[in-house]
């Protein structure tokens, strides 16, 4: 018999996301986490006052620590995992050691957790190619197989995350975005959708359209920073991008489709964005910047009726909002997400990067609409209920995940950004886009001193 009884003892829970990226689709997952880790709690029977979710950046090993090495570092990393009774990675790009240094921060959490002795947990995590020669994976693969490792899914990537896997006592699985569910989570910000609680209908039913508005049907473009393409070995440059972009506008223009051009707030996406009105004329009315914090992309996403996107989360907040969207693939986990839902034609290779394909395909998608399968939708929330169960409350093992609807019954919806916290992410933001000048300053010093040094040589020859 399942057992109800209430648990009483006590849990922190340290929740490690890229929650402090001014990428918003970043911010989103870690809402969409917080939420599903609140419903999981209350399945469980754990009363609020029970447990706390400590929200952190996955990050929580400094960058200054990173550079320095210095001990002292690395405490504040020490006492949240300390005084954690569980660590959850969710979303974050934890895995990343081709062109970013993530992987090592990972590796230093997981020798922390190891060394307290703490159960850690991966929630839908992107994985990068395994290779067995590469020093920097192999780092990672290392720490990813010690026994306070307890469970890894992926979104994306479980033939790559086989690779990595040793330890035969970790859980492994392949399983959905937890922004699927984001359109429940930020239900208040939407108008109109068809995403409310009791109204929502799953697989196999067609999902309902919501009342035609007035005027012509909007399209949203998500841009992509300038070398985004290439940093990910996708031969699309800056300029191809542009020009791709502008004939994407014109032909939605002569289809008589509205639309707009916006990011998810990187950004090297806005300063592209900037880019193309200055040399490309591209209306700056047209162009929509400053989406800083996640409300504020929902309630803009509520105004169109198809998204062509690059970036992967306004993907999969379309797909959760019930907007039809079609992706330029520059990364390998667009095209896993695409499959995942059941739309891998939406997902548009480097052979298919012009207009006339991509607003096609986007037409195919709207006149299609979507197909929710309930078992895909749940998959991330089944593995990390069990995986929690398991960790927190192996005496109430017969306790069984929600279904569906009890889910969408139960998840709590995002309070909104308070006014510091808005503050807190224009500062992060701000400061990247120094660190990059001052990065770029740097650079043209020495090219400026090398130049005088060949000069020097050329003049003594």
């Amino acid at each position: 018999m399942e057992n109800n009884q209430p648990v009483t003892r006590k849990f922190k829970i340290l929740l490690l996301t890229n929650r402090d990226s001014d990428n918003v689709g970043d911010q989103v997952i870690e809402a969409s986490d917080i939420a599903l880790l609140h419903s999981v709690m209350q399945n469980l029977n754990i009363e609020k006052e029970n447990y706390q979710i400590n929200s952190r950046s996955a990050s929580v090993v400094t960058k200054k620590y990173m550079d320095t090495r210095d001990p002292e570092l690395l405490e504040g990393a020490k006492r949240a995992i300390e005084q954690a009774d569980l660590i959850l990675f969710g979303g974050a790009p934890v895995f990343n050691y081709g062109y970013q240094k993530f992987y090592e921060r990972t590796a230093i959490t997981l020798e922390l957790a190891k060394e307290f002795n703490k159960p850690v947990i991966f929630s839908a995590v992107g994985v990068e190619a395994y290779h067995e020669k590469n020093k920097k994976c192999q780092r990672l693969k290392e720490t990813l197989n010690f026994d306070c490792v307890k469970q890894i899914t992926t979104r994306d990537g479980l033939d790559k995350l086989e690779k990595y896997k040793e330890n035969e006592n970790i859980t492994i699985g392949l399983v959905s975005d937890p922004a699927v569910f984001s359109a429940n989570v930020f239900d208040r910000y939407i108008h109109g959708r068809v995403v409310i609680k009791k109204r929502f209908k799953i697989f196999p039913v067609k999902v309902v359209e919501p009342p035609k508005k007035p005027g012509k049907k909007k399209i949203g473009i998500f841009v992509l920073r300038a070398n985004g393409f290439t940093d990910n070995h996708v031969d699309f440059t800056r300029e191809q991008a542009a020009e791709l972009w502008v004939d994407v506008v014109r032909l939605l223009q002569e289809r008589e489709y509205d639309y707009e051009l916006i990011t998810s707030g990187h950004f090297g996406d806005e300063a592209f964005l900037d880019y193309m009105i200055r040399k490309y004329n591209i209306p700056q009315n047209k162009c929509v910047f400053n989406i800083n914090c996640p409300e504020t992309l929902f309630k803009q996403m509520a105004k169109y009726d198809g998204v062509i996107s690059c970036r992967l989360h306004p993907s999969i907040i379309s797909f959760s909002m019930n907007i039809p969207a079609v992706s330029l693939v520059w990364n390998t986990k667009v095209t896993g997400f695409y499959n995942g839902i059941g739309y891998p034609q939406r997902a548009i290779d480097r052979s298919g990067f012009d207009a006339e394909t991509i607003v096609n395909t986007l037409e195919q998608a709207m006149e299609e609409g979507i197909v929710k399968d309930e078992e895909y939708l749940m998959s991330v929330y089944t593995s990390l209920f069990y995986g929690i169960r398991n960790i927190l409350c192996p005496e109430n093992s017969d306790i069984q995940p929600y279904n569906y609807e009890q889910l969408i019954e139960a998840i709590p919806l995002y309070q909104g950004t308070s006014e510091s916290e808005k503050l807190e992410k224009l500062q992060r933001k701000f400061r990247r886009t120094y660190d990059l000048c001052n990065k770029r300053l740097d650079e043209n010093q020495k090219l400026k001193e090398q130049i005088v040094e060949l000069k020097e040589r050329n003049t003594k020859n």
